[in-house]
């Protein structure tokens, strides 16, 4: 190789180790804060490239306005139902269950017509049951309007009573015509009694 090509790669060689050395030399110099400064901003930079996806899993969990205003109505309601259901007066729920049993008359003598059949409605303990009338006798109903129920509303005692007579039944008989015997139906309990009037119209009401 000739001595020119020689002597120019030693000097590229030369200038590229003090290019080296200078940079090192630089970096060795530099003051201790600006070393720190970089160090702090290389951190900073760092911690906000991992921050960001940490901050949006944190809304992502977080709940809204609009959700947490739903919650407390919910809330709200809840309360206000069991409230009611703790203070609910007895003698309430003996009307009702009185109110119930006046328009299962009314739909049993409505029944009674349209199959042409006497329909009967006994008192038993613990609840009650109406019949249809076969060639066989009494025989329970077993649909969801007239099937067997418990009683409600407290009830532990039922009198049957027909105005202007000294005839007492253990049922009352729902015949295949629109006019009936007036008939009273009174249901006791803890609390006091109920009265259902039934005017013979095929109408009963609770008193």
């Amino acid at each position: 190789m000739p001595t020119s090509a020689r002597g120019n790669k030693l000097i590229t060689l030369i200038e590229s180790i003090s290019i080296v050395t200078g940079t090192m030399r630089l970096h060795h110099c530099m003051p201790r804060a600006l070393r720190e400064a970089a160090r702090v901003d290389d951190a900073r930079g760092c911690m906000k490239r991992h921050a960001i996806p940490s901050a949006a899993r944190e809304r992502q969990r977080g709940f809204t306005l609009l959700e947490m205003l739903v919650v407390l109505v919910i809330a709200g309601l809840l309360v206000s139902l069991a409230s009611l259901t703790l203070t609910r007066n007895p003698r309430t729920d003996l009307n009702e269950e009185a109110q119930r049993l006046a328009l299962l008359f009314e739909s049993a003598g409505d029944e009674a017509q349209v199959r042409a059949r006497p329909i009967s409605w006994l008192p038993l303990d613990g609840g009650f049951r109406f019949d249809v009338h076969t060639n066989d006798g009494w025989r329970p109903l077993r649909d969801d309007l007239l099937g067997p129920r418990r009683w409600e509303g407290g009830v532990t005692g039922v009198t049957i009573e027909y105005p202007g007579s000294d005839t007492h039944s253990d049922r009352i008989v729902f015949g295949t015509e629109s006019i009936d015997t007036p008939v009273q139906v009174t249901l006791f309990s803890a609390v006091g009694r109920v009265t259902i009037i039934g005017t013979g119209n095929g109408r009963y009401e609770v008193r």
